[in-house]
Formats: C-alpha cells, sequence, structure tokens
C-alpha cells in the first residue's frame, strides 16, 4: 500500500506482536493504507522463523502476515531500547496514538506507564483468555468441544483443524476493535486501554451459531462426517475418482441439485414413502441416507468434467476437492484474482501475495506490498516521529541499540 493511499490512509498504528491473530488484524488495517510500524527486537521476535520456512530459514508464516508494514528495530533489553518504542508507539499526530500487543502489559508495554505520556491513546491488549493467562487457536479448540464434532462418524478419536480459526477470526476482531475505539476518541477525546481474549472470541461465536443452546438443551452436537448439518450437502465421488462437495441448504439450491441429477420422480415417491415435506432443509437432514442413495448412482456414473458442466449449468452450489498443490494452479488463486499479485519479497524472491479481500467501491484495488526487511525502517521513523538526527541514530547504531535491516536480519 502506498503511503496516503487507501481507505485509512493517515492512520497510524504501531504494533509489537508475534503469531497469528494481532499481527493479521495489525496487517489487515496496513492493507487498508493504514501506516503500521512493527516493533521487534533484535533478531526478531517469537514468531519471526515461525514455519514454513524457506531453504534458508526465512518464514513465509512472517512475512505472510505482515504484509505492508514498516518494521523497526530495537534492542529491547536495554533501558534506552525500551524508551524509544514507548516515545514510538505515543508519538504525537491526530491519527496516531494507536498501539497493538499480544504480549503482557507490563514494563514498556504497560498501558498506564504508556498513557501518562499520551492520555488519549488507544491500546489493544490481546489475551489468551480473560484472565490473562497464555492459550493459542489449538489449546482453545479442544475445549469447545469441535475435535470430538470433527472426522469421521465412527471415529473414537479428537480431530483438530488445522485451520486456525479463532486466531484468524479474532484477527479480524482486532482490526474492528482499533477502529471502533479510535472512532469513539474522535467523538470524546478520549483513549481507552482495549483487552480482547482469544477465548472470548472462541466463545462467542460457538453461543452465536447456537452450538451452546444445542448442547445446554441435552443435544450436543455429534460427528457427521462430510455432511452438511441440518440440511442436504455431502461429498461425491465421479467415475473418474474425482470428488466433490455438493450443498442443498436453501430450496432453490435443493431444487437445483434435484434438476440436475434428474432424480424428481425419486425424491416425490420418497416424500410419499416417509410422509415428510423435503422442501424443508431440516427434513432433508433427516432423510440425507435416503437423499444420497438415490443422488449417488449419477454421480458415479460421469466423470468430473460432465458431472462439473451439468452442475454449472443447472446452478448447483458445489465444490471439487482438491489438494493445496492443485489450489496454487487454480485460476481463482492467481493473479486472475485481482486480489492476487506477484512481489518480490526480500529474502525469498517472487511470490504471490494476497492483498486485501475487500473491494471499495469508490477506491482502486491496491496490490500486494512485501514485509519489510527486519528493521529497514528503523532510521526512517526515528527520525520521522521522534526527530532524531542522523548523528544521533549514529551514535544509537554504533552502541547496538537500534538496529537496521543487514544487521537485524544477521546480514554483513
Amino acid at each position: 500500500m502506498n503511503p496516503g493511499s487507501g481507505a485509512l490512509a493517515g492512520l497510524r498504528l504501531v504494533e509489537a506482536a508475534a503469531f497469528v491473530a494481532a499481527p493479521l488484524g495489525g496487517m489487515t488495517l496496513a492493507q487498508m493504507g493504514a501506516d503500521v510500524i512493527r516493533i521487534d527486537t533484535v533478531g526478531g521476535g517469537l514468531d519471526y522463523r515461525r514455519w514454513p520456512v524457506t531453504g534458508d530459514g526465512i518464514s513465509l508464516f512472517w512475512t505472510g502476515l505482515n504484509k505492508s508494514k514498516r518494521s523497526v528495530v530495537l534492542d529491547l533489553a536495554t533501558p534506552e531500547g525500551r524508551e524509544l518504542a514507548m516515545a514510538i508507539a505515543t508519538a504525537p499526530g491526530d491519527d496516531a496514538g494507536l498501539f497493538l500487543t499480544n504480549f503482557p502489559a507490563r514494563g514498556w508495554l504497560d498501558h498506564e506507564a504508556l498513557r501518562q505520556r499520551r492520555p488519549d491513546l488507544i491500546q489493544l491488549t490481546l489475551q489468551g483468555d480473560r484472565h490473562g493467562r497464555a492459550a493459542v487457536d489449538y489449546t482453545v479448540n479442544v475445549r469447545l468441544g469441535l475435535p470430538s464434532m470433527t472426522g469421521p462418524v465412527d471415529g473414537g478419536e479428537p480431530v483438530n483443524h488445522v485451520l486456525p480459526a479463532w486466531d484468524l477470526i479474532t484477527g479480524q476482531m482486532v482490526a474492528v476493535g482499533l477502529l471502533a475505539a479510535e472512532r469513539h476518541r474522535r467523538r470524546t477525546g478520549q483513549g481507552q486501554h482495549v483487552k480482547l481474549a482469544l477465548e472470548d472470541v472462541a466463545l462467542a461465536a460457538m453461543a452465536n451459531l447456537g452450538f451452546v443452546a444445542e448442547a445446554a438443551a441435552g443435544t450436543p452436537r455429534q460427528r457427521h462426517g462430510n455432511e452438511l448439518f441440518g440440511a442436504f450437502g455431502r461429498d461425491f465421488v465421479c467415475a473418474d475418482g474425482e470428488r466433490v462437495m455438493v450443498v442443498g441448504l436453501t430450496l432453490k439450491q435443493w431444487r437445483s441439485i434435484v434438476a440436475a441429477t434428474a432424480i424428481a420422480e425419486q425424491v416425490a415417491s420418497l416424500q410419499a414413502q416417509l410422509g415428510v415435506d423435503l422442501s424443508l432443509e431440516g427434513e432433508r437432514f433427516r432423510a440425507r441416507k435416503d437423499l444420497a442413495a438415490i443422488v449417488e448412482p449419477w454421480f458415479r456414473a460421469r466423470p468430473f468434467a460432465e458431472v462439473a458442466s451439468t452442475l454449472d449449468r443447472h446452478g448447483v452450489c458445489w465444490g471439487r476437492y482438491q489438494g493445496i498443490g492443485q489450489l496454487v494452479q487454480d485460476p481463482s488463486c492467481s493473479p486472475a484474482n485481482p486480489m492476487f499479485s506477484r512481489i518480490e519479497q526480500p529474502g525469498v524472491g517472487q511470490v504471490l501475495a494476497a492483498g486485501i479481500p475487500l473491494e471499495f467501491g469508490s477506491l482502486p484495488r491496491a496490490p500486494a506490498a512485501a514485509a519489510p526487511r527486519l528493521g529497514a525502517h528503523t532510521e526512517q521513523v526515528l527520525l520521522e516521529l521522534l526527530g532524531v538526527t542522523g548523528a544521533q541514530f549514529g551514535r544509537l547504531h554504533d552502541r547496538g541499540i537500534v538496529r537496521t535491516a543487514a544487521i537485524a536480519d544477521g546480514g554483513p
């Protein structure tokens, strides 16, 4: 994102964070034009080498979650380094004074200490749970009961989901929380300390989706394999071994499946036999085994190409099962999708990168921008925000208090 462009142009956020949720929240704002300054200690933060990595040990995880940001490296083990970090976080500016962290709010990260420097500071601290205890997506997920709902119907062991769903949702909540607090400050002039717990985000989602009420009523959700809960939807194998997922959640979607597979008479006969109304999604779920027995032969008798053409022609809601190796050959995951662009990522080379999924009608879509080299903007930020002169920076650099990109990366 070019400085001065985007929906959030002019907004400045300082970030001291690691792993998924908090860096994702910062990157979300950065990809909408905010100036997001990431502060790291010498050698990089806890996630600077997080897998997956290149053959040279460069983290594709870190570069993926820190696109469009600026990077400052300070020796945070020293009083001088911590003093500079606090000064950056509380630097003046009407659209500044936003600070994001998922580290314990103590030391230079303590909100009260920072607020003494800037009373209208907005700080969002992401926690594991509401008591401040550590938690990550995997430890939260197991408490929610989802691993007991995931996997084969006859599976006895819990199955962990590989997608860090709560981290991803929390990252977006981080961005929303910061923007809401910034709007409140614009109206009232008041800063505040916003706290957000990963576990609470997950619990809220479970409640909002009805899982909690369902269990409280004595009917906790069971495993259903690849079947869609509450309506008709499941996977089918084509004649050539390709597998597809077909969904008939709405009545229109269900009628599209019936038309595409030419099973209207069989469905009517089953409906009469069972004495139910299969136009109701709940009844389709109850009759899912019988319906699948009617639908399955159609898929089994046809190759994928014919299946795909027919389903598309009838407007069926469906998707093809494919590995991630196939995904990177998919036009949707390529520059044919305007969200994607090929960028030169320092230390990695050319990569396919995603910009912000939002498309603003009155603004041009900004291409993805690379993640910075560690410490690439240290001198620039200290000059712009703190008025540090070249001579002063040189002395700080000589003492190891500040680091530039080459030294921060371990280069010459």
